[in-house]
């Protein structure tokens, strides 16, 4: 198959604009408002103590201080504090988030999820173009709580990069909702999805982040991963990225967001067309 995707690819500062956007659209509103003001001190004075130390500790000159206040004026400008946050920050917020579940282990959202992708049942396709490029990949799976109880009202959300690595509604000219559906299961908690193979992609690098990386020395590489969000009524809400095998990044990703229990066993598909994978979900319940 051909690549689909026509026109210019998407730039550090379009993906930031959009990413910075779609945060205030759908998380900002708790945060520092709600939360207590012993609290913000004891935090506040915590990450200052932590870049006082490391100033003295490796003698920091003031070319190496001002290269960091440019740095980080360039990071706002260029639109790049969520993809920073989320590449370098979350998956620590994330790790002590969960560290009490017993179920499924998640990870990060990262910054291109975007709510209210279309229904398409307990068993269907994602939205796609015609001859989408990739290999075919037919996933099934069963959503159930921490007890073994099938839960026959769970949702799964599911949005991944194209072939090319890139998202629909963060790059141009790809339909508004490709590769971005809500399934339901059915009565025994069952879902199949059918989808395809995502690529490995780089993190846009023409912008503030891009430089740190080749300040560092660092590589800019995800490994391929399909992004879900599973739900169901007095449970916990279960964001994970799904990996595959033998995915050269998958020890070194720039995000830091890959785990064991997360990477997939696709097989070949019974009939040669593309790539079928079991993944099953076991939620927590809400903690009275």
């Amino acid at each position: 198959m051909t690549a689909l995707h026509e026109g210019p690819a998407p730039t550090a500062a379009d993906s930031g604009a959009n990413a910075t956007e779609r945060f205030k659209s759908d998380k900002v509103g708790s945060g520092v408002a709600n939360t207590p003001k012993e609290r913000v001190d004891l935090l506040a004075r915590e990450v200052l103590g932590a870049v006082h130390d490391t100033i003295r500790r490796h003698k920091v000159t003031y070319e190496e201080y001002n290269a960091l206040k440019a740095w980080l004026i360039s990071v706002g400008e260029d639109g790049e504090w969520p993809l920073f946050l989320d590449v370098w920050i979350e998956h620590v917020v994330e790790e002590v988030a969960t560290e009490h579940r017993q179920g499924n282990k998640g990870t990060i959202e990262g910054p291109y999820y975007v709510p209210d992708a279309p229904e398409r049942g307990s068993h269907g396709s994602v939205p796609m173009r015609e001859d989408e490029p990739g290999t075919p990949l037919r996933w099934t799976g069963r959503v159930t709580s921490t007890d073994g109880s099938v839960l026959d009202q769970a949702k799964v959300e599911l949005w991944h990069a194209d072939d090319e690595g890139l998202y629909s509604q963060f790059a141009p000219g790809i339909p508004e909702w490709n590769l971005r559906g809500t399934f339901s299961v059915d009565a025994n908690g069952e879902f199949e999805i059918r989808t395809v193979r995502p690529a490995p992609y780089r993190i846009p690098t023409d912008g503030a982040c891009g430089k740190l990386i080749a300040a560092a020395g660092w590589h800019a590489w995800r490994p391929a991963h399909l992004h879900v969000k599973v739900s169901a009524p007095g449970h916990e809400l279960l964001t994970a990225q799904l990996y595959f095998p033998g995915d050269e990044h998958n020890d070194d990703d720039i995000a830091s967001a890959v785990k064991p229990e997360l990477v997939l066993d696709p097989k070949p598909a019974a009939d040669g067309d593309g790539e079928t994978v079991v993944y099953d979900f076991v939620l927590d319940p809400v903690s009275a």
